[in-house]
C-alpha cells in the first residue's frame, strides 16, 4: 500500500511538471471538426442525437448524400426536462414541415458554448499566452477568450460565449464556462438552456500531435435532468494563416425563404 501511494504521488508530480500542450506550433496550424454533431460517450447520459426514424446524415461527413434532411431530435433522451422536450418537439415540427431551417451560425450569430465545439467546415485556430487562450473559428471569426488561473466573477454578465476560466493540468487544458447567453443553443437541434448552464471542457492532444480531443461535461438543472458528457475530435490541418472571411457578405434572404435576420450593429465602432 505504501508503494502504491508513493507511485501515485510520483505520477501526479510528473503530470504537474509536464509542459502545457501547444495547440499552435505555427501560424499555419488549425484544428478542423469532421462534422457538426457531438460524439456520444461510451456509457452514461449523452448529447441529443437524431430521431432513429429520421436519421441525420451530416453533410460534412457525407457530402455526396443524395437525401439531405434537416435534423430531427430524439425526444426519448432521458436528459430532457419537460419544457426542453417541448421546445425540441416544436423544432422537430418545423424541420418536418418542409420550411427552411437555418442554424444560428449560418446567419452569422455566435453559437455559444458548448456549441463552439461542433463548428465544422473551417478550422479553429489557437492563440496561447500566459494570461489567456484565444480560440478563433475561421469561417466567421467567432472568438472565445479563456482566462487562465483566475476564478469566475461573483456575478458573471451573460455573454455569447460566457465567462471561461481555465488552467493546465499537465498536458490538458481545462476550461470552465458559465454565464452563457440564453439566446444560444446547446447544439444544432436547437436544444435550449437556462442561466444555470455550466460547461467543463478538457482539451488534449494525441501522442502524435495530429488529433485534438475535447471531453465535455454539460450541466444545467434548469434544462436537463442530469449532467451529460460528449466528445469532439479535431484533426490537425496545415493550410496557411487564417484567412479573412465575412459571414454577412452576400448573406441576405435573396429568395424570400423567411431566413432569420443576421446581426446588425446598433452603434458605430468608431
Amino acid at each position: 500500500m505504501i508503494l502504491a501511494a508513493a507511485t501515485s504521488a510520483v505520477c501526479v508530480a510528473r503530470a504537474a511538471d509536464a509542459p502545457p500542450p501547444n495547440f499552435a506550433p505555427d501560424p499555419n496550424t488549425g484544428w478542423q471538426a469532421p462534422e457538426d454533431e457531438f460524439i456520444p460517450p461510451e456509457s452514461g447520459p449523452g448529447p441529443i442525437r437524431s430521431d432513429p426514424a429520421h436519421p441525420y446524415l451530416s453533410f460534412y461527413r457525407f457530402p455526396r448524400n443524395p437525401h439531405p434532411a434537416y435534423r430531427v431530435a430524439d425526444l426519448s433522451n432521458p436528459i430532457l426536462q419537460p419544457w426542453t422536450r417541448d421546445a425540441l418537439r416544436r423544432a422537430n415540427e418545423h424541420a418536418l414541415s418542409g420550411a427552411e431551417v437555418n442554424l444560428p451560425k449560418e446567419r452569422c450569430w455566435p453559437v455559444g458554448v458548448p456549441g463552439f465545439s461542433i463548428l465544422p467546415a473551417t478550422p479553429i485556430y489557437f492563440l496561447q499566452t500566459p494570461r489567456e487562450v484565444v480560440m478563433i473559428w475561421a469561417q466567421d471569426h467567432q472568438v472565445r477568450h479563456v482566462w487562465l488561473n483566475r476564478k469566475h466573477s461573483d456575478h458573471p454578465k451573460p455573454s455569447w460565449f460566457g465567462e471561461s476560466v481555465g488552467h493546465y493540468e499537465g498536458n490538458t487544458l481545462v476550461v470552465d464556462t458559465v454565464g452563457v447567453d440564453h439566446r444560444t443553443f446547446v447544439d444544432n437541434y436547437f436544444t435550449p438552456h437556462t442561466d444555470k448552464l455550466h460547461v467543463i471542457e478538457r482539451y488534449r492532444l494525441s501522442g502524435d500531435g495530429k488529433t485534438l480531443e475535447v471531453n465535455l461535461r454539460v450541466e444545467d438543472p434548469g434544462a436537463f435532468t442530469a449532467p451529460w458528457t460528449a466528445l469532439q475530435r479535431y484533426r490537425r490541418v496545415v493550410q496557411g494563416p487564417m484567412p479573412e472571411t465575412v459571414c454577412a457578405e452576400n448573406n441576405g434572404d435573396h429568395f424570400n425563404h423567411g431566413l432569420d435576420a443576421i446581426p446588425q450593429a446598433r452603434v458605430s465602432d468608431f
